[in-house]
């Protein structure tokens, strides 16, 4: 019976990895196709969203952006390795704790899969009132928002959220 639950846990927690990894390479490949049909022009604008393409070199937000290939190489490598470390911690999660880090994990891996793919992350959302600008981001960021907030939230309300070996 433990075997069968474990199964379905899994397939459970593959499919939302899979589903968060899709929805963010499906829109990031729209956007993209946007783009060129529009000759690099904005897609969409209005009052509080304009939606056009930015290739993001660095982390989040453009930080660490670097012109130098072995500074891009080295950021992609810790970066590799804080998945590792996330997916190790969502292995022995539970709860609400392991929905937030499915969510972490299905985001890392669709902007990772940029930076190795593309040597960027294209960024494409851009939330704004008047002149103040938010950082322009995508899809795989709001899912790593949503579940660092939930991550954060669940260490003030639950308590015991990893497994005990």
């Amino acid at each position: 019976m433990s075997i069968i639950s474990n199964s379905k846990t899994f397939h459970i927690n593959l499919i939302i990895i899979i589903s968060i990894f899709i929805l963010d390479r499906l829109t990031k490949l729209y956007v993209i196709y946007l783009y060129k049909i529009n000759n690099g022009s904005e897609i969409f604008s209005s009052k509080f969203l304009n939606v056009y393409l930015v290739w993001n070199e660095g982390i989040a937000f453009g930080l660490f952006s670097f012109d130098q290939n072995i500074f891009y190489n080295s950021l992609t490598v810790v970066i590799f390795v804080i998945v590792g470390v996330i997916l190790f911690m969502l292995l022995k999660s539970k709860g609400i704790k392991k929905y937030s880090l499915l969510m972490i994990f299905g985001g890392a891996m669709g902007n990772l899969f940029d930076r190795i793919f593309y040597r960027a992350v294209p960024d494409f959302i851009d939330l704004h009132i008047n002149n103040f600008h938010w950082f322009i981001f995508n899809i795989a960021d709001i899912f790593i928002t949503i579940g660092v907030f939930l991550m954060i939230l669940s260490e003030f309300v639950v308590k015991d959220t990893y497994e005990k070996n």
